[in-house]
């Protein structure tokens, strides 16, 4: 996401506008994550059943394990929460925040707010522009 953010403001300066942003992660995402929220959401985004029923089976009987320095605690079943073990992982964080996503989008377009949103797998940022005006420039920063 560095990569893309300092592409998107170096491109800003040579446009000459301003650029804001609001990086932020989203703490213990991935071992809070609702198992029986999943299908919902994709339902609500007309995923196939089948999709659905995949994802929902992938989640079941799910054993997790502690460690801490030297000691390990034994495996435990969990019913929320996905790993981040597996190349799925991210694919499924992606369906999760489709929704957020989504009513965001919805909800800063109806407020007329240029607002972006960025995200790499926990880890997000907000990102505004505007252009400068002519009496302030921000080359002369450079």
């Amino acid at each position: 996401m560095g990569i893309v953010l300092t592409h998107l403001i170096y491109t800003d300066w040579v446009k000459n506008c301003l650029t804001s942003t609001l990086a932020f992660d989203i703490a213990q995402l991935f071992p809070s994550l609702n198992h029986q929220i999943l299908p919902l959401i994709l339902d609500k985004a007309g995923f196939d059943p089948k999709i659905s029923c995949f994802f929902s089976n992938y989640l079941v009987d799910r054993k997790t394990k502690y460690f801490w320095n030297d000691f390990s605690f034994p495996f435990f079943n969990v019913n929320v929460g996905i790993g981040q073990d597996s190349v799925l992982s991210p694919i499924l964080l992606a369906l999760y925040l489709l929704l957020v996503f989504h009513i965001f989008e919805k909800r800063v377009k109806n407020l007329k707010i240029p607002v972006s949103f960025l995200s790499f797998v926990d880890d997000s940022l907000f990102y505004y522009s505007e252009q400068i005006s002519s009496h302030f420039q921000l080359k002369s920063f450079l």
